[in-house]
């Protein structure tokens, strides 16, 4: 059981910002940011894919909300959401959660972006592999 899990069980206190059926969003105790907020699922998962429909709208639905209320209560201009899928992605809790963190002066998260090149016929490789997928 991962320790979200167990906030959203009630085992583990935490500072709850917003509940509703499927979402629960809290302050993380590890801040990047003043203000920043964890945005959990109810449903126990591990990564983003592994969600039913209904709790990836649920969180859908509150993220605007959330990051709204976060740059009113923090009077931040600009944020970051960031999720994680995998260790080798940087995820360490292996519950899906969103990261709303507030971007105040240099504290907040920074981003390194190794931008590379799109190959058209690769393009249409990818295009047509995605929706098949789908």
């Amino acid at each position: 059981m991962t320790i979200f899990a167990r906030i959203i069980a009630g085992e583990i206190p935490c500072h709850r910002v917003y509940e509703d059926a499927h979402v629960l969003a809290f302050l993380d105790i590890g801040p990047v940011s003043d203000g920043h907020l964890l945005v959990v699922p109810k449903e126990t998962k591990a990564q983003l894919h592994e969600l039913s429909d209904e709790s990836a709208a649920a969180i859908g639905r509150v993220l605007p909300r959330l990051a709204r209320a976060v740059m009113q209560a923090t009077g931040a201009t600009a944020y970051n959401i960031l999720q994680n899928n995998g260790a080798a992605a940087h995820q360490a809790v292996m519950h899906v959660h969103f990261h709303i963190i507030p971007k105040l002066g240099s504290a907040g998260l920074g981003v390194g972006w190794n931008p590379g090149t799109l190959d058209a016929a690769r393009a249409r490789e990818l295009v047509a592999s995605m929706q098949a997928a789908l």
